[in-house]
């Protein structure tokens, strides 16, 4: 009886010992799995972190050239100012193919009046909507083909009068100042508040806005 004993012992330690090699195959298993799970996780973060670097890096080199488009504005606009109206001949506009969409009326009254006394017509909102020429008072293009070619529109939003007049160069031939006794009229700049929005021609989504404030 004791060898059967015996042997029914051993059998039954062997079944335990696989039950508990069996528990731990399984144990190991789910720990590859989970294992598994963290670095694809990882890997995935890594992947989208790049993914995303590049993208932003390539939406900030956009609007940084579309900015680029958009401060260059601020010169011509600046010989409008100064001409007190449009200050390019027919074929310096065809250059880069300025198009002054106000209407003389609203031009010089936004060039020359406080934005109270301006035109009911005159628009004085910021909002600049391309495809809508009352939107904006001029527009033209910047760069040439191969390169990016950008489509730079202003508008005047705002005027506080001053008593600055146009800009006529050097009038004076001499250089001796008299002592007549007149009393100087003491200047008072003109401000413009001029809101500006550049974007590419082929790709309209690639823009900038800027609001200047212009002291003449």
């Amino acid at each position: 009886m004791k060898p059967i004993a015996m042997r029914k012992g051993i059998r039954a330690f062997e079944a335990y010992t696989r039950g508990i090699l069996r528990d731990n195959k399984g144990i190991a298993l789910v720990m590859v799995l989970v294992l598994s799970l963290i670095s694809l996780s990882i890997m995935s973060g890594l992947i989208y972190m790049v993914t995303s670097g590049t993208q932003v890096s390539g939406i900030e080199k956009r609007y940084s050239t579309a900015l680029e488009a958009g401060k260059s504005a601020k010169d011509i606009a600046y010989q409008v100012f100064a001409s007190r109206g449009d200050p390019f001949s027919t074929e310096e506009a065809a250059w880069f193919n300025f198009n002054m969409i106000a209407s003389p009326v609203c031009l010089t009254d936004k060039l020359n009046k406080a934005t109270d006394n301006w035109d009911t017509a005159c628009d004085d909102s910021l909002a600049i909507i391309p495809g809508t020429y009352s939107t904006y008072d001029m527009s033209f293009d910047l760069g040439s083909d191969p390169n990016p070619t950008y489509t730079v529109y202003t508008k005047i939003v705002d005027t506080v009068e001053g008593n600055s007049a146009a800009d006529e160069g050097l009038i004076k031939t001499g250089v001796v100042l008299s002592n007549s006794g007149e009393v100087p009229v003491m200047h008072v700049p003109y401000l413009y508040t001029v809101e500006i929005e550049a974007e590419n021609f082929n790709n309209p989504a690639e823009r900038a806005r800027l609001s200047v404030l212009y002291q003449y």
